[in-house]
């Protein structure tokens, strides 16, 4: 390994994942989210792991193309397509738009698209963020099978608090979802991650894992997800402390007694947050360490304790298997969504099979 920070993108643990969701909803075909580079992974490096996959999700239509040049898959666009050039590069490479505002219908019905051609529509049941009124649904309906008869038409929503099986919101979305396509006949798609897991009654025709794909459990979640990314670097100096002196910018952390201090190659210029307090876990050779001071945008100090024998070169583990990134995000303050995508480019990807 080289003294730089990278992360290592295990293939196998990908694999794994999306078997685990095949597994807890088995009647559901499969719409793998990678969106935002795979969530920080690199969807370049993730997109053939995934060939189980029934389609693949991202948000905008960037994305789909470069994914498109990657992979022969279905490829569902989130936030759909903004005007009638992005509607014609739909057309051209046959990426499925998901339609949420009358600008979109407007486009289409301006320039059809060709018999068998996908779309998805999105009701907005509670989130309030994107997607047509679920009292609007038959207009639009009406109005895209007048452009072309032969859509193939998939219905989605998405929930506000899914994460939350104390909350009313998810079982009155549902309920919504629910009544606004009641005898439609179309097939559907509501859970994400934390859906798949907390929600059955959500589990229909299609289910879109995103951040369980990559191993972050969901609330609650009794899976054996294992995580995709480990992101490791190497100690780079040892020095020993004493008791009451301090490590690091303004001297936040102070010895409580004598001990070893060893700096890692890693910071926020890699995407380790700069926010995580003093006592955040860190694996140095697979044993428990603690942060130490604030980090830097290179560097952080790790406390070993008195009596270390770690070494210059030593491999340390910010995050991964024994230390989830759910578990950094959660002292910083963060979401996990925010480390994995904010893994810089800095650093090296590395895949492996496991």
């Amino acid at each position: 390994m080289a003294l730089k920070i990278e992360a290592i993108i295990d293939l196998a643990a990908l694999r794994h994942n999306l078997a685990c969701v095949r597994a807890v909803a088995p009647g559901s075909r499969v719409l793998a989210v990678v969106k935002a580079d795979a969530y920080g992974h690199g969807v370049r490096t993730v997109v053939g792991a995934l060939q189980d996959a029934d389609a693949l999700a991202v948000a905008h239509i960037d994305e789909a193309l470069e994914l498109r040049e990657l992979s022969t898959r279905p490829v569902v666009v989130l936030e759909g397509f903004l005007d009638a050039s992005e509607w014609s590069r739909c057309l051209a490479r046959h990426v499925t738009p998901v339609l949420h505002q009358p600008e979109q219908l407007r486009i289409i019905e301006q320039r059809p698209p060709p018999p068998g051609f996908g779309v998805w529509i999105k009701i907005d049941t509670g989130m309030h963020r994107l997607g047509f009124a679920p009292e609007e649904l038959a207009r639009v309906l009406e109005r895209l099978r007048a452009a072309q008869p032969a859509l193939e038409i998939v219905l989605m929503t998405h929930f506000s608090r899914a994460e939350d099986d104390t909350h009313s919101s998810t079982r009155e979305q549902i309920a919504r979802f629910d009544e606004a396509s009641a005898g439609l006949g179309l097939p559907a798609s509501m859970a994400n991650s934390a859906a798949i897991v907390g929600w059955p009654a959500s589990r229909r025709e299609w289910v879109r894992p995103g951040l369980m794909l990559y191993g972050v459990q969901p609330a609650d979640c009794s899976l054996p997800l294992r995580p995709v990314m480990t992101l490791r670097s190497r100690v780079i100096a040892l020095r020993n402390v004493a008791a009451g002196e301090s490590v690091g910018y303004g001297g936040r952390w102070q010895a409580p007694q004598d001990t070893v201090i060893a700096t890692i190659s890693a910071g926020y210029a890699d995407g380790y947050p700069a926010q995580v307090p003093d006592g955040t876990a860190v694996l140095v050779n697979g044993m428990p360490a603690r942060i130490a001071g604030r980090p830097s945008m290179d560097m952080i100090g790790v406390d070993l304790g008195p009596g270390s024998s770690a070494r210059i070169g030593d491999e340390a583990v910010l995050w991964g298997p024994g230390l989830p990134v759910e578990h950094v995000a959660d002292a910083a303050g963060f979401l996990s969504y925010q480390l994995l995508t904010g893994v810089s480019k800095r650093v090296t990807r590395i895949s492996m099979e496991g």
